[in-house]
C-alpha cells in the first residue's frame, strides 16, 4: 500500500526533533561545551565559614547555595576562653550581663581567608609588637568583611543580623544597640569606662577598675590620612551600625575620663574590633 506523502513528512520531522533533544550532532556528543556555560554558584570563604558573595561558574544548570553559613572548621571553647580554629589565637572572654564579650581585641589577620582584609587591617605604627600587645586595627569595612567601596556608600541592604565580619564562627561585630546594652550592664555609660577599662596600661594613670574583667586597652587608632594617635590614651572600638553613607557608630574611651562615649567616626578609620557571641 502506498503511504501518503504528509505521513512520511510527519514521520521525518519527529525523528528530526529527537535527534535534536537528544543532542543527536555526532561531533557534539550530546556534551555541553564549557565556554557555554552561563549560570554561576555564589561562595566566599568568610571567618572560616562559607557564604554566598562571589562568582563560581557551573556548566550545568544554576547551583543554589543558600546564604546561611556552613562552618568549615570548629571554635574550641574552654573556661573563659575561645580558641579562633581559623589561626588558632585564644582570646580570653567574659560574661557581662546577657552577652558573653571577647575580654581581648581582636588579632585576626588572614587576607588570604578574607580578602576584604587586604589593606583594611593593620598594627598600631605597622609594628607587629603593637599587634601583640593590642590587637589588630581594621577600617569599617575590614571590620564588617565588606567590600572597601562600602567605606563610601550605605551598607544597610548587604548588613546582616548578626554580622559575623572578621569575628570567628558563632561570634559578631556588636550593633550600637548591643553597645547600649553593655554600657547598661555596668552601671550606665557614665561610669562605664572606669569599670571596663584594664587596671594598667593607660596614659598618666588613667587606669580603670576592670570590675567586669573585659579589659579595654588604649590601642590608639590610624586616622583616614594613614597617621596613627592615641596608643596608650584612648581605645575606639567598632559598631556595626552606620550614621551616614561615609561613617559608622563606635564607641570611645579616653584615660582622662569615666565616660564610654558613642561616637561616629569615616570608615575609613582604623580601630579596634571586639566581638561579641551570638545568641
Amino acid at each position: 500500500m502506498k503511504q501518503k506523502p504528509w505521513i512520511v513528512l510527519f514521520g521525518m520531522v519527529t525523528v528530526a526533533l529527537i535527534l535534536a533533544a537528544c543532542g543527536g550532532d555526532s561531533g557534539n556528543n550530546g556534551t555541553e561545551s564549557e565556554g557555554n556555560s552561563s549560570s554561576s554558584a555564589e561562595i566566599s570563604s568568610s571567618g572560616g565559614q562559607i557564604n554566598s558573595s562571589s562568582v563560581v561558574k557551573s556548566s550545568s544548570s544554576s547551583v543554589v547555595v543558600s546564604s546561611s553559613s556552613v562552618a568549615v572548621c570548629t571554635n574550641t571553647y574552654g573556661t573563659n576562653t575561645v580558641k579562633d580554629c581559623r589561626d588558632n589565637q585564644t582570646y580570653k572572654t567574659v560574661v557581662i550581663g546577657t552577652q558573653t564579650w571577647m575580654a581581648q581585641n581582636l588579632n585576626y589577620a588572614d587576607s588570604a581567608a578574607m580578602p576584604n582584609l587586604a589593606g583594611n587591617s593593620l598594627c598600631y605604627g605597622n609594628s607587629a609588637d603593637s599587634c601583640a600587645k593590642y590587637g589588630r586595627l581594621y577600617t569599617w569595612t575590614g571590620a564588617m568583611n565588606m567590600a572597601s567601596s562600602y567605606q563610601s556608600e550605605l551598607a544597610s541592604a548587604v548588613i546582616s543580623t548578626p554580622q559575623q565580619g572578621v569575628c570567628p564562627a558563632g561570634w559578631h561585630i556588636p550593633t550600637d544597640a548591643e553597645w547600649t546594652t553593655l554600657e547598661n550592664a555596668v552601671g550606665g555609660s557614665n561610669t562605664a569606662g572606669t569599670y571596663l577599662k584594664s587596671t594598667n596600661g593607660w596614659y598618666n594613670d588613667g587606669n580603670g577598675t576592670d570590675s567586669y574583667g573585659y579589659s579595654a586597652r588604649p590601642a590608639g587608632f590610624r586616622n583616614n590620612y594613614g597617621d596613627f594617635r592615641s596608643a596608650g590614651l584612648i581605645a575606639n572600638f567598632w559598631s556595626a551600625s552606620e550614621n551616614l553613607a561615609s561613617h559608622a557608630y563606635n564607641r570611645y574611651l579616653n584615660y582622662d575620663y569615666a565616660y564610654m562615649y558613642t561616637h561616629y567616626n569615616n570608615k575609613y578609620f582604623a580601630f579596634s574590633v571586639r566581638c561579641v557571641k551570638d545568641f
